[in-house]
């Protein structure tokens, strides 16, 4: 079939060719880093800071009985935060951070809620993978996944309509 004339088509012989349209959204709807690390620092402000607060001051005694014994004080304030995670999470799917930006954790395979064992083995990682900079890892995948998602065969994905956050059980 030979190709048609420009002519043919302006004359409307031919009719014009559709031109072919790219889809700029991902096969999955993964945020984006600026997305996930709004996310982080929001979950950082309301449940860090007062699980801090309480450490410091109601069971350390202040800043100087925290900076005595630091390694004791971090364990203190990491572990209530990964149940408090954890908590949100098998809930609903989602920390007050994800709330707020329409993201929700998700079985990376199934799309669906992860079970209980798979969140908690990914908190339990979190803490590792950042202080160990798995977080270089977000920038050199497409889907910005870090080390303790992948492991626990997790991701987040966001969701357009706020309504629609809550994962299917």
């Amino acid at each position: 079939m030979a190709k048609p004339r420009f002519r043919d088509i302006k004359q409307g012989k031919l009719p014009p060719k559709e031109p072919t349209r790219k889809s700029k959204k991902p096969a999955r709807p993964w945020p984006d880093k600026r997305t996930r690390a709004k996310a982080f620092i929001t979950d950082s402000f309301m449940l860090l800071m007062p699980i801090m607060y309480i450490v410091f001051y109601l069971v350390m005694g202040g800043r100087e009985g925290f900076a005595a014994n630091k390694m004791l004080g971090w364990v203190y304030i990491l572990v209530p935060l990964v149940f408090v995670q954890i908590a949100f999470l098998a809930k609903s799917g989602q920390t007050p951070g994800m709330r707020a930006y329409n993201i929700r954790l998700v079985d990376s395979k199934t799309l669906k809620a992860p079970s209980f064992g798979q969140i908690a083995l990914r908190q339990i990682l979190a803490p590792f993978s950042r202080l160990l900079f798995g977080w270089v890892l977000m920038f050199l995948r497409r889907d910005h996944c870090m080390p303790h998602e992948l492991l626990s065969r997790t991701a987040l994905i966001t969701t357009d309509d706020p309504s629609k956050a809550r994962p299917a059980a």
